[in-house]
């Protein structure tokens, strides 16, 4: 039997979405630092013109800090209305070549166009046919990875941005993820980079010589997918009709932990990550849970459920260390914490508290 022939994945990420739409719509705005959000002392950035993180400034990034980085920085509050609306416009596009879309959030999602509706050869050639559409009838540019599985392609629409697009094929996709930072790996969040750095593991080459044994002693569940994606293998199909119904992140400690300042410190690491997704995504849930495994590998979790969606950093934070202040002090050693966002709300159910109120 002849193995199936690789598929065709796009990945299409816009370019500083939201920061882009009011600068397309704001000529005052052209060319200069934009942060979308507030000012104000408990505001947070939810997007940045490319202007913006020439000084550093990034999503999620307090306002303060912000403004201490860049003090030429403008803010203009967010028009989700807008945003939603020029996403709509997009996926429209999108599907004049494939009814296989999967969205991540407003401003990305992937294709699977190995039988695209135009009949195009390639997959190239049809990201870069898109991405002409979209600035025809946006006015806004996007970026482009192309490859035969969601993960290279994710990591390659980074590769050429803004307004570029980055292909790997079947024959380069695990040499080239042996030169990539993990940092950058999907799936391997800040405090999860971190840990690898302290293991040793910088890059892809790095990850890749660890066995499944030795990565599922230090990382638990996610091991086998850290080994696949080492060797660049994701077998995800694009999957048009997912729902995401959650947003979590998870870590094993390297030895189990007894002191409850440093349990804490892992909850919160955890609690960044989750709020990194939420705040790009635009998502925003009711229910917090955190995950305790125990050293003898015994799993518990404990939740609480607002009556309104956590919109706010600092809320997720004190509401994660809450609940593993629950159950500390520990006389068994914990080995593996883990925050979990769920129970999303509809994106027009959703006000954002941390931006300042319409004067």
């Amino acid at each position: 039997m002849t193995a199936p022939a690789p598929r065709k994945i796009i990945h299409i990420d816009m370019d500083a979405f939201y920061a882009s739409v009011e600068q397309r719509d704001d000529p005052a705005l052209r060319g200069k630092p934009v942060a979308v959000g507030s000012a104000s002392s408990r505001g947070v950035v939810a997007a940045a013109s490319y202007e913006a993180r020439a000084f550093g400034v990034r999503s999620a990034l307090p306002s303060v800090t912000a403004l201490r980085r860049c003090p030429t920085l403008l803010f203009v509050r967010p028009r989700f209305d807008v945003y939603r609306a020029v996403s709509r416009q997009i996926h429209a596009i999108f599907a004049d070549y494939t009814p296989l879309i999967q969205p991540l959030s407003l401003d990305e999602a992937y294709l699977d166009v190995t039988d695209n509706l135009r009949g195009l050869p390639t997959a190239w050639a049809t990201a870069k046919e898109i991405r002409a559409r979209i600035l025809a009838e946006t006015g806004l540019t996007a970026s482009a990875g192309i490859s035969y599985n969601k993960f290279l392609a994710k990591l390659a629409s980074d590769h050429r941005k803004p307004d570029g697009q980055f292909a790997v094929t079947p024959d380069m996709g695990e040499a080239w993820v042996a030169t990539l930072p993990v940092a950058r790996f999907h799936g391997v969040g800040p405090v999860t980079a971190r840990k690898m750095e302290r293991l040793g593991i910088a890059t892809g080459a790095d990850l890749r010589a660890q066995t499944v044994d030795w990565l599922r002693a230090h990382f638990g569940g996610s091991a086998e997918w850290y080994h696949a994606i080492a060797r660049g293998r994701d077998d995800r199909p694009v999957n048009p009709d997912r729902e995401r119904k959650s947003s979590g992140s998870e870590t094993t400690f390297n030895r189990d932990l007894l002191v409850a300042a440093e349990i804490e410190a892992g909850v919160l690491g955890m609690a960044d990550d989750v709020w990194a997704w939420c705040a790009k995504a635009g998502a925003y849930g009711r229910t917090v849970t955190v995950k305790i495994k125990y050293a003898d590998f015994h799993i518990i979790t404990r939740s609480r459920t607002g009556t309104a969606p956590v919109t706010d950093h600092d809320r997720l934070r004190d509401t994660a260390l809450a609940l593993i202040r629950s159950v500390l002090p520990t006389e068994q050693g914990i080995r593996l914490v883990g925050v979990t966002v769920s129970n999303f709300a509809a994106a027009e159910d959703v006000s954002l508290p941390l931006f300042d109120p319409p004067a």
